[in-house]
């Protein structure tokens, strides 16, 4: 398999764990496809149309993109379980999906600052997207303690990341500013090996 990444994009690195969470990282040739919405990576277009990073090339499939669709793909193909049955595998998805809202907003506040001209750029959007990642934490952090603190599963990924992309990006903006319980975690989480292999070069 081929997986068109970039070390910098979060999606990514959430694909990068579950890589070296279910020791999946030898089956997989790493192509970089590091560019910006404005420059696309020549060649990315032929394997996402979208252009967008992380897609995985497949011998015996379609090309996968979307992080969430090749997350649930390599944790199905490694039976590891990140994607639990039953009732869990709901709470599961729904975190995933809310820590990847915060990268969404993370990653237009950075766009907004590094690809608009100045004169251009909107302040109140910015600001507006900052308020999301804010609310998602304090959500995070007052709902959804008690999920964090059980087993492993792709959501405890997926917010590991969020919260390292808004460091590596945002770290001015304090996430951790009445968030406690969810900045201890975090502190914990980062020391796990597959955090420490994925972070994002300085």
């Amino acid at each position: 398999m081929k997986l068109h990444y970039s070390p910098t994009s979060p999606y990514v690195r959430k694909v990068m764990m579950i890589l070296h969470e279910t020791d999946q990282l030898a089956d997989v040739d790493l192509a970089d496809a590091s560019g910006t919405p404005l420059a696309p990576a020549d060649g990315l277009a032929s394997a996402n149309p979208l252009t967008k990073v992380p897609a995985l090339e497949r011998p015996d499939g379609c090309t996968l993109f979307d992080s969430r669709v090749i997350c649930q793909f390599l944790d199905a193909r490694s039976g590891a379980g990140l994607y639990p049955d039953g009732a869990r595998r709901w709470e599961v998805m729904t975190l995933e999906a809310l820590a990847d809202g915060i990268l969404d907003a993370a990653l237009l506040m950075t766009y907004e600052v590094r690809l608009r001209p100045e004169d251009r750029q909107m302040p109140a959007f910015v600001d507006s997207q900052w308020d999301k990642i804010a609310r998602a934490c304090s959500a995070i952090n007052t709902r959804w303690m008690a999920h964090l603190a059980g087993p492993l599963d792709a959501s405890h990924i997926a917010v590991g990341c969020a919260l390292g992309y808004v460091d590596f990006r945002h770290d001015a903006r304090g996430w951790r500013n009445g968030n406690d319980a969810l900045a201890a975690w975090y502190s914990e989480f980062s020391a796990r090996d597959s955090m420490q292999a994925t972070q994002p070069p300085a």
